[in-house]
């Protein structure tokens, strides 16, 4: 009976120090100064040595960036010379031609789904494989263009109404 009380109590305590506690400050590097997607991402998105900012991936020799979206997002934005390696079923044909060591930046609409697909990666063998931190939104308020199959576009697929929420009306026409 005391180790069931001692175990349920454990639990409690382990439950309120994890509920609880202040969530460390997002690095400087990593924030968008638009606070309502900073406050998002905090929630969903790792802010480790595997994240990126824009300008810090734009400082790597020669990146690939790796679009991990559904196809109809590809095809309404994505970064300047991005492939599609998509998120349901990764599309390998993506990493055709690429060393282990390529520095490979892997974004979506924010993050999450990149951050997935990063670990993915890592695990086929890559070593430099890094997420976007922000992802799409963070690379439109870095002022960074998007492009469709005709050249560069304002519009910016932002998965949802929900989601097209977080950043502000200004960066572009919101496709859903």
């Amino acid at each position: 009976m005391r180790l069931l009380l001692f175990s349920c109590c454990a639990a409690v305590a382990t439950v309120l120090f994890y509920g609880c506690r202040t969530a460390a400050p997002l690095p400087e590097r990593l924030q968008t100064h638009h606070p309502p997607l900073d406050r998002q991402l905090r929630k969903l998105v790792k802010a480790d040595s595997c994240a990126l900012s824009p300008s810090e991936a734009q400082q790597l020799d020669a990146p690939v960036y790796l679009d991990a979206r559904e196809r109809a997002e590809y095809e309404v934005s994505h970064l300047p010379g991005a492939r599609y390696i998509g998120f349901g079923s990764l599309d390998t044909a993506a990493l055709s031609g690429l060393e282990p060591d390529t520095p490979l930046v892997v974004y979506c609409t924010v993050g999450y789904r990149s951050e997935r697909i990063a670990h993915d990666l890592r695990g086929m063998g890559y070593t430099r494989v890094y997420n976007l931190y922000g992802s799409l939104y963070a690379w439109r308020l870095a002022g960074l263009p998007l492009f469709d199959a005709y050249g560069p576009t304002h519009r910016i697929h932002t998965y949802n109404r929900k989601w097209g929420t977080f950043i502000p009306d200004t960066l572009g026409t919101k496709v859903y």
